[in-house]
């Protein structure tokens, strides 16, 4: 039986802590379906469309990862996809206060699905898709944040 995991999130846009975790993620399991949220009621810079294509740009080499939109209930989608296994990241003490209310509130409409958390690498713990936006908003240079084909995103969006 193969062990699929799902990643879900924004993704607005990717960013390198994003990527870590995908990369250690898809050595854990069979299959990482990188489930890329129908924003809902975020805004985001960019839509589904682009956002998944961004994911799939920087995971192209990752064999095992598949990228796909959702919306509705994040569990009624981890069911549909066959697994029993959501997956995510963690920055900070703050990020983990979120988390695990997420991860009991699911656990209440779906106890036989797990949440794994995967603790960003330190070098990215920082970094936030919110704070990537502010500072490609404001001028700044994002090389250190995003993949380079996201940063080419975020300056074209930016009319740069």
């Amino acid at each position: 039986m193969k062990r699929i995991a799902i990643y879900p999130g924004t993704f607005d846009p990717p960013t390198l802590g994003h990527l870590d975790v995908i990369r250690r993620a898809a050595k854990m399991f069979d299959h990482l379906v990188v489930a890329v949220a129908n924003g809902g009621r975020k805004q985001t810079w960019f839509d589904i469309d682009e956002r998944q294509s961004l994911v799939r740009s920087t995971t192209r080499s990752l064999k095992n990862v598949s990228v796909e939109p959702f919306s509705g209930l994040l569990m009624d989608y981890v069911r549909k996809r066959g697994s029993r296994i959501v997956v995510r990241g963690l920055r900070a003490f703050t990020d983990f206060e979120y988390e695990f209310q997420m991860a009991l509130t699911n656990r209440k409409i779906a106890p036989d699905i797990e949440t794994v958390f995967l603790m960003t690498s330190e070098s990215h713990s920082y970094i936030s898709s919110t704070m990537v936006r502010e500072v490609a908003e404001l001028g700044g240079d994002t090389a250190t944040l995003v993949p380079a084909i996201v940063q080419r995103a975020l300056n074209r969006k930016l009319g740069r």
